[in-house]
């Protein structure tokens, strides 16, 4: 098979990629590649894949290493259900605008939470620095309430009725920080913790098959901390 995809279900992102391939039974080389160990980082993933990043993908030869770009790509390659990317101009347009948001809404809030919590006393050996954890949740919290308020005020979804790429990138960054066990700041919110469960519903099996690693992580976590 030519079309390969390279992951690491750690990384959300590559969850993504992963859910929608799954979800819509599209057949694939699944290539892990292993982010606590390094391995994006070995000269063998380099010579594949310069950037040392997941998700990427090599269709016969053509590489696409963005995850958006990924995952318009599938859609259109095996020329997915619209709902994936909405053809109508409004729907889309309000995928689209969400798209633009995420990497300094949802993606940055949660991503520097999670790393200020795991993987920075993971691979540095420092205690916590609750202040800058105070800082990182407050940006969540006011991320949270753009969601509710604007996104996905009076929707289902972020293009309306139907799930699109908006809401997999989006609600893998937000379930990201069940492994710092901080999930209590967007289920705090109904509208957003609807939306989550709407889209572990619309793709499941798939969905939770893809948290194995935050879950583990979560129970390390709380084993760590003495937390219950």
């Amino acid at each position: 098979m030519s079309f390969c995809l390279y992951y690491d279900l750690l990384s959300q992102p590559s969850r993504s990629a992963y859910i929608l391939l799954k979800a819509n039974k599209v057949k694939f080389d699944a290539k892990e590649i292993d982010l606590m160990k390094g391995e994006h980082k070995t000269e063998d993933y380099k010579k594949v894949n310069q950037f040392g990043l997941v998700p990427f993908i090599n269709d016969g030869g053509f590489k696409v290493i963005e995850s958006v770009a990924i995952l318009k790509y599938i859609i259109g390659k095996n020329k997915l259900p619209d709902n994936w990317y909405p053809k109508d101009l409004k729907s889309q347009t309000r995928v689209e605008e969400y798209l633009r948001w995420y990497p300094t809404g949802t993606r940055s809030a949660c991503v520097n939470l999670f790393l200020e919590m795991v993987m920075i006393p993971k691979f540095t050996g420092k205690p916590i620095d609750q202040e800058k954890v105070k800082g990182h949740r407050e940006k969540v919290t006011e991320m949270i309430g753009d969601l509710e308020s604007y996104f996905l005020k009076g929707k289902k979804f972020i293009g309306g009725d139907k799930i699109s790429i908006a809401d997999l990138l989006g609600v893998c960054e937000l379930v990201q920080l069940y492994g710092c066990h901080e999930h209590g700041l967007y289920e705090s919110s109904a509208v957003v913790k609807a939306w989550v469960e709407n889209v572990k519903q619309e793709t499941n099996p798939h969905f939770d098959e893809s948290m194995a690693k935050i879950n583990h992580l979560h129970s390390v976590f709380l084993n760590e901390s003495g937390q219950k």
